[in-house]
Parts: structure tokens; C-alpha cells; sequence
């Protein structure tokens, strides 16, 4: 059998009645009753004590009959509805309030029982024989002239004492039944709140496995079931965004690879089936050589990516001139730009910019934004690079002149693979890979980048980089 929540909630509520039904009845009662038998006793000693100073100094100054004492005790006896004997020294009893129940006038008790009056509370139960049932009762020395001349003893049934603990309990178990009725009102309460909000979490929980990302959040309360909705909802539609990513990382990147690959398999065979002529294998060996270069890059800029996410690349920061690291970066491009007549202008703020960073990794996002720069400016066009220092940090801008970014694609740049349509169109060489790595390095460095760009007007790439007052 399927143990629900909803069955553990009833086995609880019957569980805690019953517990409390037998608690109540077993100890409850008996520890009542014993509390009503001690308050007894003191009530019956008091009694006692008032029957001794009243009228047994009278009974042996001979004041009082033994008829008109018996009298008075029988009225003390009907008022207190108990059982009173008058005992003498020797412990016969001279007057018992029931004397036909038992007929014990004229018995001795010390010969019954050598403790019992020697005893202020003797244990329940005692003079089994003359008492019929149990007894509650009271022994109180009678003393004139500084010396015992009798005892009164008092007996109250326990039957009694029983009976009013049973009655008390009986009003204690219909407030239980209140109680249960009303605790079940709770449990029914607890069971809405709880299972149900469980089972709608659960059911989304389900459609979300089954690759329903668009399941509406099952709970809109803004209590911990509300707060697990709403930690629920966002893992559905990051696991939605990560599995359209990994869609299109697949598309990606077996467009990229398929590229290359079909050109190197098709010069390839033809090389080897002899369809290109022997004078011509220079030349299609050159672009099978291309080609694998760039399989090398997306397999390169892949593996740098992978890194940065896994942790695994670590900075080696040190103190260096990123000026002088710019200047750098942009003779390695003097080629290109000459074929496209275009002009790097160098603007720095200081002739000497020092700043805490991995040297390797900036030269790379430097060579990055350089190559896209140079990439989608015009032929004939500027590409200006500049260093500012503002407060702590220096601030690096790379900034063209060239076609711009479309609007809808500025938040898009940093993907991985991500191209507009016209860079797809217009150069085969890149991956797609360029910006994604440059922002891994620059968020590596705690560092911020953004970009600017209106389309047809030019792009400009900014970032930041911790300014040092240190040694190169």
C-alpha cells in the first residue's frame, strides 16, 4: 500500500487521540484520584481533630454521655458521609457510625492491626476484614492530661474518591472529543496546505521532465511553497534556455566544422582520384591547409572557453605597460591593414599605462577586437585604439568606423558562435568564438566590457582593467 502524505496525517491524528485518550484515562485519572484522596485525608484529619477537641474532652471529664457523643458523631458522620469509629486506649472500638454493616463495636483493632492506629494515614486498603471495601482513612490521637485516652478514626470510601476522578475525567473526554473534532479541522487544513500545493509542484515538476518548459508555475502564494513555484519555474525555463543553446551550439557548430571538413574530403579525393591535375595540387593543398587551420582555431577557441567555465585556467598577474601591449598587438596586423588601406590611430592618455592583469590573455582580447574591428571596417576607413586612466581602473576602447551591429544582435555578440547574417556571408575564417573568449577573460580579471555600436555608423568595444602604480 502507498503510504501518502495524506495517510501519514491521518495515522498522526489518530495516533495523538489515542495516545491522548489512554493518557488521560489511565494516569490522568489515577493521579487525580490520588489528589482527591490526599485532600480528603487533611479534610478527614481536620474533621478528626474538631471531633477531639469538641467533645471527647467532655466524654472524659464524663460531661457527655457515651449516647449523646454517639449522637453528635453520627450528625459529624451523615455531614461528612464517612465512617467514623470512637476507639479507646486498647483499641477497642466503643461506637461505630454503621455498626450493622459490619458489626464492629467491641473489636479490638490492635489485634486486627498492631500499625493502624499508630498511623495518622494508614494505606488504603488496610482492616480488610472489618472494611469491606477500600477506605481512605484518617487516625487522630485523642490526648487529655498529657496521655492517649483514645482514637478517632475517620473512613471515607475510595469508591467515592473513584467516582468523582471518573466524573472529572468524563468532562475531560468530552473536551477531547471537542479537541479531536477540532484537530481534525486542523489536520484537514495542514493536509490543504501542504499536499496540495506538493502535488501541483510535482505535477510541474513531471511536465518539466517531459520537456514542457512552458508548464505555467504551479503556485503564486508568497509562502515557502510559493518561494520553491517560483525556484521551480526559473530551473524550468533555465533548463529551456540551456537546451535551446545546446541546440544551437550543435547547429553551430556542425556548420563551422562541416565546412572546412567537406572542403578537405573533396580535395582531398580529388587529389587522389587524380580529377585535379598534378600543376594544381599546390594550390588545393593550400586550401586543405586553410581549412585546417581553422578547425584548429574553433578546436582552440573551444578548449579556452571550456576552461574559463570549468575554473581551470588560471592568471598569471603581473605589472605590465598596456600601451606598450597595444602597440604590439597592432603591428601584428600591419598586413591586413594595408590590404584594406586602413589606419590604426593610437591615442593614450599617459605614454607609460600600467595595470595588474594576465599580459597573455589581454594580448588576446586585444588581437580580438582588433580582428573584428579590422574584420567589418571599410576599405580606407580608421580604427582608432586609446588608453585612459579614471581614478583606479584604466579604461581600453577599440573603436571602428566600419558597418555596425543591428540592433537586435548587441546583446547576442557575447554567444558563443553567435554571427550576424553578414558576417557568415562575408568572411569564412571566423568562428564565432572571438568575443565569447574575450569576454571569459575580461569577467575572469573581475573586469567589465561593454560595446557600443550603431549600424552603418561603426562599433566600439570598451573594457576595464586594474590601474597600478608598480614597476615594469
Amino acid at each position: 500500500m502507498k503510504r501518502t502524505l495524506f495517510m501519514k496525517l491521518i495515522l498522526l491524528y489518530f495516533a495523538s487521540a489515542v495516545f491522548m485518550f489512554l493518557l488521560l484515562n489511565t494516569y490522568g485519572l489515577n493521579h487525580y484520584a490520588e489528589k482527591l484522596a490526599e485532600e480528603k485525608k487533611m479534610q478527614l484529619y481536620t474533621q478528626a481533630l474538631s471531633i477531639s477537641n469538641d467533645y471527647m474532652t467532655d466524654f472524659y471529664n464524663q460531661k457527655l454521655s457515651l449516647s449523646d457523643l454517639s449522637s453528635k458523631v453520627k450528625a459529624m458522620s451523615t455531614m461528612l458521609d464517612a465512617r467514623i469509629w470512637i476507639v479507646n486506649k486498647n483499641g477497642t472500638v466503643l461506637y461505630d457510625t454503621t455498626p450493622s454493616d459490619t458489626g464492629t463495636e467491641s473489636i479490638n483493632i490492635f489485634e486486627l492491626d498492631s500499625d493502624f492506629l499508630y498511623q495518622p494515614f494508614p494505606a488504603t486498603g488496610s482492616l480488610k476484614s472489618v472494611l469491606k471495601t477500600p477506605m481512605v482513612s484518617v487516625v487522630y490521637k485523642v490526648l487529655y492530661k498529657y496521655q492517649i485516652r483514645g482514637y478517632v478514626v475517620i473512613h471515607y470510601s475510595y469508591d467515592k474518591i473513584h467516582k468523582s476522578s471518573l466524573g472529572f475525567t468524563d468532562t475531560l473526554n468530552i473536551c477531547l472529543l471537542i479537541f479531536c473534532a477540532f484537530q481534525g479541522v486542523v489536520f484537514a487544513y495542514i493536509y490543504y496546505a501542504t499536499v496540495r500545493p506538493l502535488n501541483k509542484i510535482n505535477k510541474a515538476a513531471l511536465e518539466y521532465t517531459k520537456g514542457n518548459y512552458s508548464y505555467p508555475k504551479p503556485i503564486h502564494t508568497t509562502d515557502e511553497f510559493g518561494t520553491l513555484s517560483n525556484s521551480l519555474a526559473y530551473m524550468a525555463g533555465e533548463i529551456r534556455n540551456l537546451d535551446n543553446y545546446q541546440k544551437k551550439f550543435v547547429a553551430n557548430i556542425s556548420h563551422d566544422f562541416r565546412s572546412p571538413l567537406t572542403s578537405i574530403k573533396g580535395y582531398a579525393e580529388a587529389l587522389l582520384d587524380g580529377t585535379i591535375p598534378y600543376e594544381m595540387k599546390d594550390k588545393y593543398l593550400g586550401i586543405i591547409s586553410f581549412e585546417t587551420e581553422r578547425l584548429t582555431k574553433l578546436t582552440s577557441g573551444l578548449l579556452t572557453l571550456n576552461g574559463f567555465e570549468n575554473r581551470g585556467t588560471l592568471l598569471e598577474l603581473t605589472s605590465f605597460d598596456i600601451n606598450h601591449i597595444i602597440k604590439k598587438t597592432a603591428e601584428s596586423f600591419e598586413g591586413s591593414c594595408k590590404d584594406k588601406k586602413i589606419t590604426l590611430n593610437l591615442i593614450f592618455s599617459n605614454k607609460v599605462t600600467l595595470v595588474d592583469a594576465d599580459m597573455g590573455k589581454i594580448q588576446q582580447v586585444l588581437y580580438n577586437l582588433l580582428d573584428n574591428a579590422i574584420k567589418f571596417s571599410h576599405h580606407s576607413s580608421t580604427i582608432k585604439i586609446s588608453t585612459q586612466e579614471k581614478g583606479d581602473k584604466v579604461f581600453i576602447s577599440v573603436k571602428d568606423y566600419g558597418i555596425g551591429i543591428p540592433k537586435e544582435s548587441i546583446n547576442k555578440v557575447w554567444e558563443r558562435f553567435y554571427k550576424t547574417d553578414s558576417s557568415r556571408g562575408k568572411d569564412k575564417k571566423g568562428t564565432g568564438l572571438g568575443l565569447s573568449i574575450t569576454k571569459e577573460i575580461i569577467s575572469a580579471h573581475n573586469e567589465n566590457i561593454n560595446v557600443i555600436s550603431t549600424q552603418g555608423v561603426g562599433t566600439e568595444f570598451v573594457f576595464t582593467l586594474p590601474r597600478t602604480d608598480g614597476f615594469i
